[in-house]
């Protein structure tokens, strides 16, 4: 059907009237030629006294650029912009709040410009919301993991006391879990590996929560997994059916972390530690309720890892204590209240003395002499072991220095040193090591460094540092025998040059031949290795005797000699030799 140009013109007119957004047409200067009623409507508010003349002086105060860029825009034709977007002050909108316009201004020919306007307030409004929706919620999950964050942990731990602090039937547990080897992983494999690890465990623990750990309330079951960072991760179970289901649950989970983690080309064994607290334990805060567990997780590991312990007051007090003995040991490095003792080493077929053990103590301002048991497991544990061996290893170093500068012959060859773990991890050891020798003159074979059984079976950075110290050409000794990993059999697999046999053995020899077997076995293995044997704890005469016959090499024990500060360990040295005391100067004086 054929429509005459004034029906198409109506048409037109009528569409332009009616539509939605706002159109208009204007010279190439701004001047309005054509407006419908929607555009009038929208720019009205800045119309100043209602002039909608021109579009560029209406639209001068938000977009006071839009003449400069019409004017020059090059090409004969074309989008001079679109979808701009224009904010309308809240003082021009009559109190309605801003208003937002979306703008595109069209070049039709050298003579007219087309544009188009629409209020896009709510569209802008929706998607800033669904902005500040997505920064909450990175806001509140574990970016490696995907899990929720700390906040989230935090908060449902509080929802979770008030629920408690109304109802008390309400039970709820919660569970701090710790990887017992990520810092091994990491430093073996890199840290591409350890977050691929993090990964796989938090899969792991969410698939080993079953939705009947904990009752379903409003059709929810109520548990909570995140991590809280690093490798830490917390599991929150709320509305427990009866708190001792939490035993069955923290089973589940060590068991499924226990497995082995394939990643790449790799097969890793690292399991977990966990601390449990319930709600039956506090009634306190979230992250009161977080340290408790903390301090549990702690005791999981203290007590060998890949286990869980459940929080209770005890452990509250033990860890003060700690906390107290940590910070009065930081001090003690600082105003050196540590000081080093000696313990002689015999060869036992003449007794002579031939080598000195050198071991920490503490001489607390107020509480006296502490004993190492009470302060060593915590320097373990805080990173201030590190501090104590080098203290320990530098002046020995020096004293040992001193005795063979002024005993000669008859000074000790050698000087026992203990190596922690930590110390071992450190990749400066065995220049700390050398720089001891060195300003102190010493050959590296008269220094021994022990370590413990359990030590010497760790992984490959423990085996490479112990390669590395035995290619300085000190000696390495393992310390405690028969007592960790470790057997006769796998004695050839170890990079020692000394076997201590341990005080346990030695001190049942004179009453248990079973234990005389086991001395006798561990002797003739180790000779058979070129190693040498000494045995710790002798107490009485029988017993070294019969360490004598059965051919151990040293022994060490009160029955030679205690513990000695230097002056008075000299003071035996020179006894036990029949010699009158040096000049002062010479055993005050560094080799």
């Amino acid at each position: 059907m054929r429509t005459d140009n004034s029906t198409t013109h109506e048409a037109l007119i009528r569409f332009l009237y009616q539509a939605p957004i706002g159109l208009l047409q204007t010279t190439p200067d701004g001047e309005i030629t054509m407006i419908n009623p929607m555009s009038a409507q929208l720019l009205m508010p800045l119309a100043a006294d209602g002039d909608l003349t021109n579009l560029f002086d209406v639209l001068d105060p938000i977009a006071p650029d839009l003449r400069r860029t019409a004017a020059t825009f090059m090409g004969p034709d074309g989008m001079i912009c679109d979808d701009r977007r224009l904010t309308l002050p809240a003082r021009v909108c009559g109190g309605g709040g801003a208003r937002t316009l979306s703008l595109s201004l069209l070049k039709l020919d050298s003579m007219t410009l087309m544009a188009s306007l629409s209020d896009v307030t709510h569209a802008v409004q929706q998607e800033q919301q669904r902005i500040a929706t997505r920064v909450r919620d990175a806001a509140r999950t574990d970016a490696l993991t995907a899990l929720p964050n700390r906040t989230v942990v935090v908060e449902r731990i509080a929802v979770a006391i008030d629920r408690a602090r109304a109802d008390p039937d309400y039970q709820f547990a919660v569970m701090l879990i710790n990887c017992d080897r990520f810092n091994h992983v990491n430093v073996t494999h890199g840290t591409g590996v350890g977050d691929e690890l993090l990964k796989m465990m938090a899969g792991r623990i969410n698939s080993s929560i079953r939705s009947g750990d904990a009752l379903a309330l409003n059709g929810q079951p109520h548990h909570t997994t995140g991590r809280l960072g690093g490798d830490e991760f917390v599991v929150v179970l709320e509305s427990l059916r009866q708190a001792e289901d939490v035993h069955v649950v923290a089973q589940r989970l060590l068991d499924a972390l226990a497995k082995p983690y394939g990643i790449g080309a790799h097969q890793l064994h690292a399991g977990a530690s966990m601390g449990v607290v319930l709600r039956a334990q506090t009634d306190d805060d979230a992250e009161l309720v977080l340290q408790f567990a903390g301090i549990a997780m702690r005791d999981a590991k203290r007590a060998g890892g890949a286990r869980y312990s459940v929080f209770d007051l005890a452990m509250k007090e033990r860890a003060q204590r700690r906390g107290t003995v940590e910070s009065d040991l930081r001090r003690a490095l600082e105003e050196r209240q540590l000081y080093v003792v000696y313990q002689p080493i015999v060869r036992l077929p003449d007794q002579r003395c031939v080598s000195v053990e050198a071991l920490v103590r503490w001489r607390h301002p107020t509480r006296g002499v502490v004993p190492p048991i009470e302060f060593i497991e915590v320097a373990e544990d805080t990173g201030l072991i590190g501090p104590i061996g080098d203290f320990v290893l530098q002046e020995s170093a020096r004293q040992l220095a001193r005795w063979q500068s002024a005993l000669g012959t008859d000074a000790p060859q050698t000087m026992s040193v203990n190596v922690s773990r930590a110390q071992l991890a450190e990749a400066d050891l065995v220049s700390r090591v050398h720089h001891a020798l060195t300003v102190n003159r010493l050959q590296p074979r008269m220094l021994q460094l022990e370590i413990t059984e359990s030590l010497a079976a760790q992984d490959d950075v423990i085996k490479t540092r112990l390669s590395e110290l035995k290619a300085l050409g000190v000696l390495i000794a393992l310390d405690d025998f028969g007592t960790g990993y470790s057997s006769l059999a796998c004695l050839h697999q170890m990079p020692v040059d000394v076997v201590k046999i341990d005080r346990s053995f030695v001190s049942q020899a004179e009453t248990s031949p079973h234990h005389v077997v086991l001395i006798e076995a561990t002797v003739r293995v180790a000779q058979s290795l070129g190693m040498s044997t000494v045995a710790e704890g002798i107490e009485t005469a029988g017993q070294a005797a019969l360490l004598a016959r059965l051919a151990c090499d040293k022994g060490q024990g009160y029955l030679f000699g205690r513990p000695l500060p230097a002056d008075e360990a000299t003071a035996w040295l020179l006894a036990r030799c029949g010699l009158d005391a040096p000049p002062a100067r010479a055993l005050s004086r560094a080799g």
